[in-house]
């Protein structure tokens, strides 16, 4: 493997080129900040938006492609007026610094298009921090290609959705991308003659010819009580958004044993790793391998900005020649441009039902699932690297805990 060249890193807060505020001259600088920051979140690409207080400064910080970037650095005396603005227009007391909150609120951009965001404040040593999360739309292509799956993956994908019954897990980190995999799932199988419901913690995008519930533990509807409400709904399919306990694993599992497609995640650093999790919570063996039907693992890697990307210095132990990001005014200097999916596929055959059986240890499984075919993730994010999509240093990072 080569050595990593220097480059763009997640760890470094790339200074974005900033752009004029244009807006009206009678408009107050935090109405104007807060405009210009929100056009920018939208023209970039952001996820979220993060204002932060320090002791003698603040600055407001873009999530890019999952790696954090200063915008910009304003005059201190704005700091309190945006944040209040803010707050205000989510709907959140203005009075109130001393615990978290949580707000929504959706403001037009100047084109006209309504953005909506979810608001949460955090109290900390020099003042509240806020982070605005851009709650999008789903994407225009919403298909197994789209989220990076090649031919092979998209047929073993396709079989287990397409499977009258059973449990197909995502798993992977926060920020991976497993939502939008369900969501690729449920758009496949969203017809009506089917009964789709879902449930979420919280339900943030809609999708037409969807039940979906948001989880509000508060009132008493946790995932198990919803899904317990959903098995009298009539179900077809059923998305629980995380399988987080003994009792939302054990109603997830029996709904799969008696005739529903159940989708749902799993905080996992591996396919393999996900049975081992599920006994330990509490499923016994022999339901767990009767009703899991597929597992797939995954990371999002940052794709290379094609206008300015440019060979290694250093080649592949194959010999293929890499790229690395350089930087460029398309893709603001960050050398990166959107996010691609590496994605890990173990489908549940006999031999791995037999092993699920006989509790058999996570290093088991993996060696049965990849004498199946099943790649490492490491060597999945390499094969990205040889397609010339995203660089070493990428695909090492994104799959170091693997």
């Amino acid at each position: 493997m080569p050595s990593r060249s220097p480059s763009p890193s997640r760890d470094t807060f790339a200074r974005l080129p900033q752009r004029p505020i244009e807006a009206p001259q009678d408009d107050a600088p935090a109405v104007m900040l807060l405009t210009d920051t929100l056009r920018e979140a939208a023209a970039r690409g952001a996820s979220d938006i993060h204002v932060e207080p320090a002791e003698h400064e603040w600055r407001i910080r873009l999530r890019i492609d999952g790696a954090l970037h200063v915008l910009q650095r304003p005059p201190l005396h704005l700091r309190d007026a945006l944040i209040t603005r803010i707050k205000v227009l989510a709907r959140m007391d203005i009075a109130e610094r001393r615990v978290p909150q949580d707000g929504r609120l959706r403001l037009p951009l100047p084109n006209g298009q309504l953005e909506d965001y979810r608001v949460n404040s955090l109290p900390t040593l020099f003042g509240e921090k806020l982070v605005l999360r851009r709650l999008e739309a789903l994407p225009p292509d919403l298909s197994l290609a789209a989220l990076g799956l090649d031919a092979r993956q998209r047929g073993v994908v396709e079989s287990a959705i397409h499977a009258p019954h059973g449990l197909i897990l995502v798993t992977g980190p926060t920020g991976s991308g497993k939502t939008l995999s369900l969501y690729c799932f449920l758009q496949m199988l969203n017809a009506e003659s089917r009964n789709v419901c879902s449930v979420e913690d919280p339900a943030e995008i809609q999708l037409g010819g969807i039940n979906q519930v948001s989880v509000r533990e508060k009132a008493g509807l946790t995932f198990a009580v919803a899904l317990r409400a959903f098995m009298r709904q009539d179900p077809d399919v059923i998305m629980v958004g995380e399988i987080r306990d003994a009792e939302t694993a054990d109603v997830a599992v029996k709904a799969a044993q008696t005739g529903h497609l159940v989708l749902s995640t799993l905080h996992t650093n591996d396919a393999p790793a996900a049975i081992a999790r599920l006994i330990d919570i509490g499923v016994a063996p022999y339901n767990l391998a009767s009703a899991l039907r597929l597992v797939t693992a995954q990371r999002l890697v940052r794709k290379l900005c094609e206008a300015c990307r440019a060979p290694a210095e250093l080649a592949l132990d194959d010999g293929t020649r890499p790229f690395e990001p350089r930087g460029c005014p398309a893709c603001h200097g960050i050398g990166y441009r959107g996010r691609v999916g590496v994605h890990q596929l173990m489908p549940v055959s006999d031999p791995l039902r037999e092993l699920i059986v006989a509790r058999a240890a996570t290093h088991a499984v993996t060696r049965q699932a990849q004498a199946e075919g099943m790649p490492a993730l490491r060597d999945a994010a390499f094969q990205r690297v040889r397609d010339g999509v995203t660089s070493v240093a990428e695909a090492v990072e994104a799959t170091e805990i693997a």
